[in-house]
């Protein structure tokens, strides 16, 4: 499950996920950022998240390059171990700013 919420004063967009980030969250998790186009700071949190799949990477790939014509900034926030280890395997700790 997506949650996301909107701060129209710092112009920030926290995307929160909840359980499995895997193929069935795309439709969801992209709109939540195409229908807030004004963001200037995208923050995924992702301390909820049991599993995620290579589509999870495809997805958080698609937002940054949103973000990045936007010039807007993207923090993955609240890694567990083994999410930021799928990611770093990835690279993803060189794409995007990611916190514990």
């Amino acid at each position: 499950m997506i949650e996301n919420r909107y701060d129209e004063s710092s112009a920030h967009l926290m995307i929160k996920v909840n359980g499995r980030f895997d193929v069935y969250c795309h439709r969801v998790f992209r709109n939540a950022f195409v229908s807030t186009p004004q963001a200037k700071t995208y923050t995924v949190d992702l301390s909820n998240v049991s599993y995620l799949d290579s589509s999870a990477l495809g997805m958080l790939l698609l937002l940054k390059k949103h973000a990045d014509v936007r010039w807007a900034k993207v923090l993955l926030s609240h890694c567990s171990a083994v999410v930021s280890q799928v990611l770093e395997m990835a690279n993803f700790n060189r794409l995007f700013t990611m916190s514990e």
